[in-house]
């Protein structure tokens, strides 16, 4: 059900939507492997994928481990025509049979389900993260929310087996209402949780970015309606397609901070890989400006600046440390420094996620805390900003250091300890800037792998729970 069919607007908000051009995007999508393999794809394509892999793919089809069961296949032509000159870009997105080598992992990272209290919205910590979309312009090899872009069924708290849905607007905007009118009547807080005002929403999917303009607008006029003061875009369209930000979208875009200049958008967006927005020369090398830094991509320099250039809207990179694409101390390092230069906060990398599949994309957690640390070596304090974050079910807990020397006296810490800190708690954060400390296992990629380790954990890290590897 659309948006127009399921929702009647405020005079304000449909005269934004009505006068929103809907803009006309060709992103010359290419979805599937059977494209590839019967080279019905174009001539300069051909040759992305090798015979062998595509006999090796082919091979797995029907199969428990057919790769696009997992995670269908999707490009964009600007996408293809950076990842064609780079191995990062192309373990990106390019299907392998590595995938689904091990399919262990949860078919609800964060366990998510628990604080769903309407289709399509997650509402764990102080903001509300909104499922908008199921699918993006292209498709992440590692993605994190596999299970939506997948269509698999996902068991509710109830028992109920099904895909998760999107949000309807009505539905989100009836429960900020209602969420803050219980806030207001109890003093500051709701009653059952203890959270704040529901001051913020999070769209994401999917892109939220798919979507038209005049449902961007709709979206966005009806949460700042509801009472929403902040409202974040999760998108990795600025390295798929990064076109998509055009005249007819940032005309929207002023219209609507004209109707409601008090709704801040924030923009986070999803670089992996400075290949992603930097060009190249023919040896493959980074191209100095003649005026600092490095040399952008065009289309995407342009798309940055337009969304810099308007002081309502802030623009924030988070990306997890993945193998084979940026585990790489100096990719990270230009990354952070060329964004930072273009007004891109760094925000958060994260370490792999328990999703199904997980084992083929994750870096071990210390290796990664090392690979960040290093990148940031010759960082300013400004450029220097991002933590390394690994998602808890209790909530995003920072990586906080890791030490080599042993700590006297106590036998888990003979090579060393890792330092935990949550970052994030649910519900009225009450378990926020706890900590815990381990032994350190340069093997662990997940909170299990440390569960005979365990020197200090007064944040509850490591309490037995119900997930499937039978730990946090």
């Amino acid at each position: 059900m659309s948006i127009a069919e399921s929702f009647t607007p405020s005079q304000q908000a449909q005269s934004l939507v009505d006068s929103v051009d809907k803009g006309s995007y060709d992103r010359q999508i290419t979805a599937g492997l059977a494209k590839f393999a019967d080279k019905k794809v174009p001539e300069d394509m051909q040759g992305f994928y090798s015979d062998e892999q595509l006999q090796q793919l082919v091979a797995l089809k029907g199969t428990d481990r057919d790769v696009e069961s997992r995670m269908p296949v999707k490009i964009t032509r600007h996408y293809f025509e950076q990842a064609k000159n780079s191995r990062a870009m192309q373990q990106l997105i390019k299907a392998s049979p590595d995938e689904t080598f091990d399919l262990a992992g949860s078919p609800d990272p964060g366990k998510q389900m628990d604080y769903s209290p309407c289709e399509g919205l997650i509402h764990k910590y102080e903001l509300g993260l909104l499922y908008v979309a199921s699918t993006c312009s292209a498709h992440c090899r590692f993605c994190y929310r596999e299970e939506l872009i997948a269509r698999k069924d996902v068991m509710r708290p109830n028992g109920e087996v099904a895909p998760k849905g999107l949000a309807q607007v009505e539905e989100i905007c009836d429960y900020v209402r209602e969420h803050n009118r219980l806030v207001e009547a109890n003093g500051g807080r709701h009653p059952e949780t203890g959270r704040e005002r529901l001051r913020e929403i999070l769209m994401s999917g999917g892109d939220p970015m798919v979507l038209t303009n005049k449902k961007l607008a709709q979206w966005w006029s009806s949460l700042s309606e509801a009472g929403v003061e902040n409202i974040r875009i999760g998108t990795k369209e600025l390295a798929f397609f990064p076109d998509r930000f055009d005249a007819a979208f940032f005309d929207m875009l002023d219209r609507f901070h004209q109707m409601y200049p008090q709704t801040n958008l924030r923009f986070v967006v999803h670089f992996n890989h400075p290949d992603e927005f930097l060009k190249k020369d023919e040896e493959g090398n980074f191209i100095d400006h003649p005026q600092g830094g490095l040399l952008w991509l065009d289309n995407t320099l342009r798309s940055v600046r337009g969304l810099g250039s308007r002081y309502w809207v802030n623009i924030d990179n988070q990306s997890p440390i993945i193998r084979g694409i940026n585990n790489d101390p100096d990719a990270l390092r230009i990354m952070q420094r060329e964004l930072r230069r273009n007004r891109i906060e760094n925000h958060y990398f994260f370490c792999g996620r328990d999703i199904v599949g997980h084992r083929a994309f994750n870096v071990p957690i210390e290796e990664a805390w090392h690979i960040l640390n290093e990148s940031q070596k010759g960082l300013s304090g400004l450029e220097a900003h991002a933590r390394l974050s690994i998602t808890h079910y209790k909530g995003k807990t920072e990586v906080n250091a890791v030490t080599n020397d042993p700590i006297p006296g106590v036998p888990a810490a003979k090579n060393g300890v890792v330092l935990f800190k949550l970052m994030r708690s649910v519900e009225n954060a009450p378990d926020r800037g706890k900590a815990a400390i381990v032994g350190r296992n340069p093997d662990a990629i997940w909170f299990n792998d440390y569960e005979d380790r365990v020197i200090m954990d007064e944040a509850g890290l490591f309490t037995k729970s119900a997930d499937t590897n039978g730990t946090c």
